[in-house]
């Protein structure tokens, strides 16, 4: 056992002890009793709804020939389910450090649980007139978090939604960015009179988001004084001319002056841009990856490509900020790129700035109060280490200036699966999102918050959408509010874990200079840091990504071996020469030896460091120590396997 001395500062945090199931299923009791008490509860509910029903089912149906027959092939299948699950992959263990996944926090993972048995669609309230107000909640309680308003007697208060994940999420900005950006376009072809309307089609499309929705309101308080016909006549001319109505290809056709507009994001941007710039219709041809620094987001290139947009007329929908970027977990300037924005508008160039935060999005509950004020940094600082960089904590201390964010609870809200969120900042923003359904959604136009928001089925791109994942995620916030005090003690453990973490790969590669390159290519901005590794002597970035494929084969589950002899779990990912640019590709590789040019991308380990418990200060054990001496093993056995060859 190896014996770890945790300062005290850095002790394990006791309330995270009853968040989780836990690695032994040390809370198996609590999660019993919660699942039986509730189901008992579900069961009461059912017969108490009209009780002078008599039971469809006769007592002596269990004793059928039929029914016992059934229930043999139902136990059957389920117990070879069981058998087939015990080769999944242990997201619950400290020796799990791969793919974003850990543990499921327990208040999440009952609720969800013990909403199931309801089944709930939030397409709407007449199927789910109890979780849909908890989605709504989520989304202002994210709201909070990320610095959007969150009174919902404000106007300008934001809205979210869940969706089934981040790539969703996603989609949704770029559905909301292009309607926004195209209404006032729609207005101007209409020709309604008396509101003050752009004077061409280029300046309509480049409003503020703020402008657009002012520009909305208006045109909703003009129709509304109009007769009822003349009312009806007007906004359908209106939808008729709108790009939801003509088609990207109807639109630019009638609006000439304009181009297919641009989506900028950093080349460290997930595959789902580019699925969603197709889906659109936009083309993956406008989805422009732009270059990085220490991939992180480079304004100055930002700035640069918004320059070439202005100078050619040439339309931007949205510049994307990653906020823990999914293969090396680095954040980009959000602050920067909102300054950009704010110079482009000198030049008549305006767009959305979307935060694409599935994976850094919680990280927002370290930099909150309770009230929801930003901390300072000093403040921030004083539970780690080296986090936050005063650049790092500029970008969280922006995300309120953005105009949509992707968070997904499903990461590092460590909620089950199919639980991803978006959040607009302007709930008003919505409506040009909306469609219309009778048989789903009843009544008038809806002019107060609380309504507006109970018609999620409208906004959303889902049609049918699980009320079990909305509880689950409301009732994990109500246990553990997303603030630095609450939430923020999970976030705080991991950061730490990822300190300790880096610290211990310096000492790693210290140990292994004499036979062994061994580097962090990028400082870690969260919890999730990577490590490119070389035999000394080695100048070829073919034997160096053979070496690393080998090592990595170690670090996979493989059906044809018990899931007990993986010692640890990792993942790895590529850093591509062509997207990294020549000054930071040479850094990188010749800092491990190898060749300054290359044409191929460099395999390197990547780890993402979630669980709590990665130091386990109640045994005395340090899972990361374990995992480098582990790393040292393998790479010893597999350098001396290459020069016995």
């Amino acid at each position: 056992m190896i014996s770890v001395h945790i300062p005290a500062a850095y002790a394990h945090d006791r309330v995270l002890d009853a968040c989780f199931l836990g690695p032994y299923g040390e809370n198996d009791a609590l999660l019993e009793k919660l699942l039986v008490e509730f189901l008992r509860d579900h069961v009461y509910w059912r017969r108490n709804f009209h009780p002078e029903d008599p039971p469809a089912i006769g007592t002596g149906a269990a004793q059928d020939p039929e029914f016992l027959a059934f229930e043999a092939r139902m136990r059957r299948e389920l117990h070879q389910l069981s058998a087939a699950l015990k080769r999944s992959v242990p997201f619950h263990s400290p020796r799990y450090i791969g793919h974003m996944a850990s543990d499921l926090l327990l208040p999440g993972l009952a609720a969800h649980m013990l909403a199931l048995p309801y089944n709930p669609n939030n397409v709407s309230e007449d199927s789910a007139p109890v979780t849909i107000d908890m989605e709504v909640q989520v989304g202002l309680q994210l709201a909070r978090m990320l610095g959007y308003v969150h009174d919902t007697t404000r106007p300008d208060c934001a809205f979210g939604h869940l969706t089934s994940g981040g790539t969703t999420a996603n989609v949704q900005a770029l559905r909301l960015a292009l309607a926004m950006k195209a209404f006032p376009v729609a207005l101007r072809a209409a020709a309604v009179p008396d509101i003050a309307l752009p004077e061409d089609d280029w300046h309509a499309f480049n409003l503020s988001s703020s402008d657009i929705i002012a520009l909305r309101e208006a045109w909703l308080a003009w129709l509304g004084t109009r007769p009822p016909a003349e009312r009806a006549q007007w906004h359908a001319r209106v939808e008729a001319l709108r790009i939801e109505s003509l088609g990207i290809a109807g639109f630019l056709t009638a609006h000439r002056e304009l181009r297919v507009p641009r989506v900028l994001a950093p080349i460290t941007a997930h595959y789902s841009w580019s699925k969603g710039v197709k889906l659109l219709g936009l083309g993956r041809a406008q989805l422009d990856l732009l270059p990085t620094r220490g991939m992180r987001l480079d304004v100055d290139a930002l700035e640069e490509r918004l320059e070439q947009c202005a100078r050619a007329h040439e339309p931007v929908l949205m510049a994307v900020a990653v906020l823990g970027s999914t293969e090396y977990g680095t954040i980009d300037p959000v602050d920067g790129i909102l300054a950009a924005r704010e110079r482009s508008r000198a030049r008549g160039l305006d767009f959305a700035v979307h935060v694409d935060a599935a994976w850094g999005g919680y990280l927002a509950t370290l930099f909150r109060n309770e009230d929801g004020s930003l901390r300072p940094q000093a403040d921030v600082a004083g539970d780690f280490s080296h986090f936050p960089s005063p650049a790092l904590h500029a970008a969280f201390g922006a995300l309120g200036g953005t105009d949509s964010v992707t968070v997904d609870p499903h990461k590092l809200g460590y909620l089950p699966f199919g639980s991803g969120a978006f959040v607009c900042r302007d709930h008003r923003a919505m409506e040009l999102l909306a469609e219309r359904a009778d048989y789903v959604f009843h009544g008038d136009a809806a002019t107060d918050y609380a309504t507006r928001a109970r018609r999620l089925g409208q906004f959303v791109v889902e049609g049918s959408k699980s009320g079990a994942a909305a509880a689950g995620v409301y009732v994990a916030h109500k246990v553990l509010p997303l603030d630095h005090r609450h939430f923020g003690r999970l976030s705080r453990a991991t950061v730490r874990a990822a300190e300790a973490f880096h610290a211990r790969a310096l000492r790693f590669a210290n140990d292994a200079a004499g036979c062994l390159h061994a580097r962090i290519p990028f400082e870690p901005d969260s919890n999730l840091v990577c490590l490119a590794l070389n035999p000394c002597g080695n100048t070829s970035l073919a034997a160096a990504n053979a070496f690393m494929r080998r090592l990595a084969a170690a670090l996979r589950s493989d059906p044809q071996r018990p899931l007990q002899a993986v010692e640890f779990f990792g993942s790895t990912t590529t850093l591509r020469p062509d997207l990294l640019g020549a000054e930071e590709a040479s850094r990188i590789f010749r800092s491990l030896g190898l060749d300054g040019a290359a044409d191929e991308p460099l395999v390197i380990l990547r780890h993402t460091l979630m669980n709590p418990y990665l130091v386990d200060d109640e045994n005395g054990i340090s899972y990361i120590d374990r995992y480098f001496d582990f790393l040292a093993r393998c790479t010893a056995a597999l350098l001396a396997k290459e020069r016995a060859a």
